[in-house]
């Protein structure tokens, strides 16, 4: 009897990424690389005022220049070109209209003003410069509490105040909840701007071809076919005419989660000049016209019995949103009060939200996207009650865990946690980290005069954006799968990978059903007319909700296949297996065909099983029941040095749960990144406005990201508590990293800080502010 062919598994093995050598070779290609010929630039003329009147815009000079095509002031656009397009808001929110190109008013340093279309773009950044623009200056607001006063200046004329819109969330009954508490802990939380500042700016390259009614657009987009949807609505042009394509996309962290304005002025001019019209952003355009991330700032008050039982939570935030809306801007915040219990049983909550207009560009989606300000909130004030109580940070963290057994565990702010082990985690972290000698080195070193300090964080995220019904629509997301009749595999994903490595992991979910290599598979995303509509990445959801329609899609079409081998071997259908690159009969092994001769008997279709079409081709979209929630331990030791603020991050460990691993390669090239994103927020970045609304630190010489050198080797490890949310059993990793990391850092610093009576410092936790802090404190002055 033959012996059944052997079946390798591809799930759960650490695969190099297929995209890398392209990558580290400079063979791959953004929207920059793409040269049509004729090819026009844009440029444009910026607000430099935070606030400012725009009495009149000169173009002559511009028009005039060398190598100028066109030019177009806001005035030149009116009734052209839709505004930008705003999603995910709440009821009664205020809704200002954002042009292409600025009106009467600037209302953000960065806001495009003017638009110059030349044959190269130096000719064209060159004419933008010769713009002639009647300014006058007006007051400014970036403050969020000061926009709230009665006198501060509007950013909106025709709203009557800078209150851009309201909301609360809230379950059991808060005040019940703190009148039941032994302590109380108050205390002020800020949680600062920051830049994505992805690898690769932004940029569209837009292509009109009038004789055939049709536009093809480049762009660094993380949601090409929403961007197509969106910009057909805003030029006035069939969607199906449309065609995005998201080529190697550099790097979006959220920030290419949105439709700008100058992608639809170059679909705009292509239009009109009949050429192909290219935008690529500069570093310092970067700086101001993307979307910044986080902007809270917020009074969080918590409740505890004597025996560090939580009783219950406050959080009254201001929510800075800028001057207008981007797609996401206001759902974002709503996130944090969503995930505000985190990974305890908090029987009380209330999040009161103020969205605040000021004179800055819009927030919106940052590398976690509301959830790393909610577990920042929680992790500080534990700390808060730690020392208050006079218990061991991690004590207070597992007594208010729910059970294992307690899952699926429904939270007080309406959710339903799918599955989780939060004390393993925390064991397992503990353990690596050799807590206990943590804590004994760290008295050691205070004795001789040295500051060390122990930061934990446990937290758990919202991910697998997401059910339909609860994001108010696409939810689901899209995959093609097709065997080839030569026996190859092509899957075709609606998610659009840009970094995560899901050429890679789609392919290692398609060959483990199929039998085959994994080189074996193609995977092709972001070009709408190939690709099924879908709704893009972002949110922890490729893989989660992405894969799970490439493996209904793969099964389907895996199905169909053994229905022609069974025809062949005269077998049941149910008794087909698939492995080492061969269809054949489990009962009986000897009966085998090659995969690719099975498949080329799809395509012949010389002879159909009863019921079955010609081909190999399925089509999927999986809409899943609930969201998943990974979640993990992270514990920092830092040194502090008092006498100049600096810290030095000493050891990193990290526990994460992000259910099954179809990569483990992937999931820890995703946690570094995320660590040492959410490190550079704890200790160096924030974007600072001058009060006229200027950014004082727009440039990378000004605004401090996290360099390698100040980062230790991270110390991984893992628990695996799957979900059953989708049939992967996967919970997404993409935003963990970032989100552990931020309190984490920051507790471990304080908790350096804390013998000279320093317990709280807000972000970022730069070299001068902790100085200052522990100077005061020297001077019997408040920390």
């Amino acid at each position: 009897m033959a012996s059944i062919p052997e079946a390798p598994k591809f799930i759960g093995v650490p695969i190099k990424r297929r995209d890398d050598p392209r990558l580290i070779q400079g063979r791959a290609r953004y929207v920059d690389d793409f040269q049509l010929p004729g090819t026009l630039h844009m440029a444009f003329a910026r607000s430099p005022y935070g606030h400012a009147a725009i009495r009149g815009v000169d173009l002559s000079k511009a028009r005039a220049a060398p190598g100028v095509v066109a030019a177009y002031a806001g005035a030149d656009l009116a009734g052209k070109i839709g505004p930008v397009p705003v999603a995910g808001l709440v009821p009664d929110a205020r809704v200002p209209v954002q042009p292409v190109l600025a009106g009467g008013r600037a209302l953000f340093a960065g806001e495009p003003v003017a638009a110059v279309v030349a044959r190269t773009r130096y000719q064209a950044r060159d004419a933008a410069d010769l713009v002639e623009v009647d300014y006058q200056a007006l007051d400014a607001v970036v403050d969020l509490e000061k926009a709230l006063a009665p006198a501060a200046p509007r950013v909106h004329a025709q709203f009557e105040d800078n209150v851009a819109f309201r909301w609360a969330i809230a379950g059991g009954d808060i005040e019940a909840g703190l009148r039941a508490a032994d302590v109380v802990i108050k205390q002020k939380i800020a949680n600062p701007r920051v830049v994505p500042l992805a690898l690769e700016p932004r940029g569209v390259l837009a292509h009109y071809l009038p004789g055939e009614d049709k536009m093809t657009i480049w762009s660094s987009t993380q949601v090409p076919h929403k961007l197509r949807t969106l910009l057909a609505q805003q030029i006035g042009m069939a969607e199906n005419r449309i065609r995005v394509i998201a080529p190697e996309v550099g790097g979006g962290f959220g920030s290419k989660l949105n439709v700008y304005r100058e992608e639809a002025l170059a679909a705009y001019v292509t239009r009109e000049l009949g050429r192909p019209v290219k935008w690529i952003e500069s570093r310092g355009e970067n700086f101001l016209a993307t979307i910044h991330g986080r902007g809270q700032l917020g009074e969080a008050e918590m409740g505890l019995r004597r025996d560090g039982t939580i009783t219950a939570l406050r959080y009254n935030v201001l929510a800075d949103c800028g001057a207008y809306y981007q797609l996401l801007t206001v759902a974002i915040f709503t996130l944090t009060g969503l995930m505000l219990p985190g990974p305890y049983k908090i029987p009380h909550i209330e999040m009161k939200v103020t969205g605040v207009f000021t004179h800055k560009m819009a927030t919106d989606a940052y590398r976690g996207a509301g959830r790393p300000e909610a577990t920042y909130i929680l992790e500080r004030m534990l700390d808060l009650a730690a020392l208050e109580l006079g218990m061991d940070p991690a004590e207070i963290r597992r007594k208010n865990f729910p059970a294992k057994a307690e899952f699926p565990y429904a939270t007080s702010a309406g959710l339903t946690y799918d599955s989780g082990d939060y004390h393993a985690a925390l064991d397992k972290a503990l353990q690596k980290a050799g807590y206990p000698e943590m804590r004994r080195q760290q008295a050691e070193a205070r004795r001789q005069g040295r500051c060390l300090g122990v930061g934990l964080s446990t937290y758990v995220e919202i991910c697998g954006m997401g059910p339909s019904a609860a994001l108010g629509g696409q939810g689901w997301e899209s995959a093609r799968v097709r065997v080839e009749p030569t026996g190859k595999v092509t899957v075709f994903s609606g998610a659009s990978p840009h970094g995560q490595g899901q050429e890679t992991s789609f392919a290692q979910i398609a060959a483990d059903a199929f039998g085959i290599a994994v080189e074996d598979v193609e995977v092709i995303h972001g070009d709408t007319d190939v690709v099924p509509y879908g709704v893009g990445t972002f949110g922890s959801r490729g893989t989660v909700v992405g894969g799970s329609a490439v493996v209904f899609a793969r099964d389907k079409v895996r199905d169909k296949m053994a229905r022609f081998a069974a025809m062949r071997f005269e077998a049941d259908a149910a008794d087909i297996a698939f492995a080492g690159g061969k269809v054949f009969v489990r009962s009986a092994p000897e009966k085998s065909a090659p995969f690719a001769r099975i498949a080329q008997m799809a395509y012949d279709a010389i002879q159909l099983p009863p019921g079955t079409e010609p081909g190999l081709e399925e089509t999927h979209f999986f809409e899943p029941p609930n969201f998943t929630f990974p979640f993990g331990t992270h514990v920092v030791l830092v040194e502090v040095d008092p006498q100049t603020g600096e810290v030095k991050i000493l050891r990193y460990v990290a526990v994460d749960d992000v259910g099954n691993m179809i990569n483990p390669l992937l999931v820890r090239g995703q946690i570094h990144g995320g660590i040492a994103q959410g490190a550079g927020q704890a200790l160096e970045e924030e974007v600072i406005y001058g009060g006229g609304g200027q950014p004082l630190n727009a440039t990378l010489m000004h605004y401090a990201l996290p360099k390698a050198h100040q980062l230790p080797r991270f110390e991984l490890d893992h628990t695996t508590t799957p979900t059953s949310v989708n049939p992967l059993g996967a919970k997404g990793v993409g935003e963990a990293g970032t989100i552990g990391s931020t309190p984490a850092v920051v507790n471990a610093v304080l908790d350096a800080l804390a013998p000279f009576g320093v317990h709280h410092l807000d972000m970022p936790l730069r070299p001068e502010k902790i100085w200052r802090a522990v100077s005061r404190a020297r001077k019997g002055g408040p920390a």
